[in-house]
């Protein structure tokens, strides 16, 4: 477990919603397209697992991207991911009606990003988090940085954080060696 500053042991401890970018988060932000067209995605297990444990801990998930690929609204599926909103060019207008949607406030939601066209979300919620791969200028925005890579177990590391700071990462964890 993380040695949490108190400021973010404080805004992690409201998250009601973690809203999460795709590609460079959920991805390691490489696109691979074949001839025919399709794109191929790649996912980190153990970020498909975090969100899993993190839903059943009561906290609402969310992805924003500005691509659509089919091989994310499966995921999305396999997940149980609560909102989804692809092809997305404005994500500040996505942003407030899934706030509107989820019954959250802007306070009570975490932001997951890489790129200057997060900031919107960012700027606005309880808990920017950036992965270290991110832009230089949307980094100084974050209220976190993730050891991991996108793609490589960040958004598990967010989904422990958040955990770790609601009490229910510990309990969550022993239930697997009972």
């Amino acid at each position: 477990m993380q040695n949490l500053s108190s400021d973010l042991q404080q805004r992690a401890l409201g998250i009601k919603l973690l809203i999460l970018d795709v590609d460079g988060v959920l991805t390691d932000g490489r696109i691979f397209i074949r001839d025919n067209g399709e794109e191929i995605k790649s996912f980190h297990t153990l970020d498909g697992h975090g969100l899993k444990m993190l839903q059943a801990g009561g906290v609402q998930t969310a992805i924003i991207t500005g691509r659509d690929a089919p091989s994310v609204g499966i995921r999305v599926k396999q997940l149980g991911i609560n909102y989804y909103f692809k092809g997305i060019h404005d994500k500040r207008a996505a942003y407030a009606q899934l706030c509107e949607q989820a019954g959250v406030e802007e306070h009570e939601c975490a932001f997951v990003g890489d790129d200057v066209v997060d900031l919107p979300v960012m700027v606005r919620c309880g808990l920017a988090v950036a992965v270290p791969e991110a832009h230089w200028f949307t980094l100084q925005y974050a209220h976190y940085v993730t050891r991991r890579s996108g793609g490589a177990g960040a958004v598990r590391e967010v989904c422990d954080l958040i955990m770790q700071a609601q009490g229910t990462l510990e309990p969550a964890l022993k239930e697997y060696v009972r």
